[in-house]
């Protein structure tokens, strides 16, 4: 007998079980199958638990008010793919998401993967950040066990809402064997994406969710995943960043460039106390004259810059619109701004060499 076909025999014994976090609620789970995976998820908020007014209110509604039980009761077809769990780690809206509570969350993550009894985890989150959680997941997760985001772009209120479908599908996923080693994905309009491409294109439309340049990793169709292409950048229990002791990350700011831009947000971030600075340069991460010198200058005070680039495609060329080896910058290869900031923050838990930061982007 296959060894995760002898683990969950071991459980179906049981009528219940509970998961049990610090400072989270408990939840049963009742009438375990031994031929179903079992699946934690784990709530944070956004529009998937969110209610408007009326039926036909798809703005202007308020995000994070179901709580994890009532989503999951509203997809009785979780139980034909899964033995599902609940726990509601955050109730925010995505754009308040911090660091501190991905540091939460990512302990609670591990914590559930090492144990036997769970073979996946998904995680319902607000989609303004979604795809920074899903990196910041993807770089410190140490489990080759799936994990899943999952949110909507309409309240759970809304006709034809899109919360319900998102979160089977992402269940679905997290309970396959396909999706293990494949990295954290993201279950969005039956499609897989990964954790490192993926951003949000659009304020409102149920396809919001893309891969512009390098392309989706596969459908969800007819119950089962389909993958046709994965990521060859490290991640998971491959990357060599662990959060498991630590208590916060360093400051890293984001700077955006565009016409007539001046130092005033690079001069402000240095005295704030930033460790790191990732310039969103326009073009190829190309630097205005007048903010080039503020960041030369946050370089010798021993300040990590990134050069990036606002196009959302594309490498960013070392060595291209800037003469990178003579500043000390590092670039950020075909991240997108916000995410090379969860990538140098991590960075600078290890190291404060730029070099070895420059091979950290190269290789996730």
């Amino acid at each position: 007998m296959p060894h995760h076909q002898s683990r969950r025999s071991i459980i179906a014994a049981f009528s219940f079980m509970f998961i049990v976090a610090a400072g989270a609620h408990a939840e049963a789970v009742v009438s375990v199958s031994p031929r179903l995976a079992n699946v934690s998820i784990l709530a944070t908020g956004g529009t998937i638990a969110g209610t408007g007014a009326t039926s036909t209110t798809t703005v202007g509604y308020t995000a994070a008010t179901v709580g994890v039980q009532n989503l999951i009761k509203a997809v009785p077809e979780l139980a034909k793919v899964a033995n599902v769990t609940g726990e509601q780690v955050f109730q925010i809206a995505s754009e308040n998401m911090s660091n501190e509570h991905w540091l939460v969350l990512a302990k609670r993550v591990n914590v559930l993967l090492a144990q036997a009894n769970v073979d996946g985890v998904v995680i319902t989150h607000g989609t303004d950040t979604l795809e920074e959680t899903a990196y910041f997941l993807n770089l410190v997760v140490k489990s080759r066990k799936p994990v899943v985001l999952v949110g909507a772009m309409r309240p759970s209120t809304a006709l034809s809402a899109d919360g319900p479908i998102n979160l089977y599908n992402a269940v679905l996923l997290a309970a396959s064997v396909e999706a293990a080693g494949k990295g954290v994905l993201v279950a969005m309009n039956d499609q897989i994406q990964a954790a490192r491409d993926i951003t949000k294109t659009n304020t409102s439309t149920l396809d919001s969710f893309r891969t512009p340049e390098l392309g989706m990793l596969g459908y969800i169709q007819g119950g089962k995943p389909f993958f046709y292409r994965q990521s060859s950048r490290r991640h998971t229990q491959d990357t060599e960043f662990d959060v498991s002791a630590l208590a916060s990350l360093p400051q890293v700011d984001i700077v955006y460039g565009h016409a007539n831009v001046g130092p005033a947000a690079v001069d402000a971030f240095v005295a704030a106390g930033a460790r790191g600075i990732i310039h969103a340069g326009v073009g190829n991460g190309s630097l205005a004259a007048k903010v080039k010198p503020a960041l030369t200058s946050a370089r010798q005070k021993g300040v990590l810059v990134v050069r990036a680039s606002r196009v959302g495609q594309g490498i960013v060329a070392r060595n291209g619109e800037a003469n990178d080896d003579e500043l000390d910058f590092v670039v950020a290869d075909t991240l997108n701004p916000q995410k090379a900031r969860i990538l140098l923050m991590l960075a600078l838990t290890k190291t404060d060499s730029s070099k070895d930061i420059q091979r950290m982007f190269y290789t996730y």
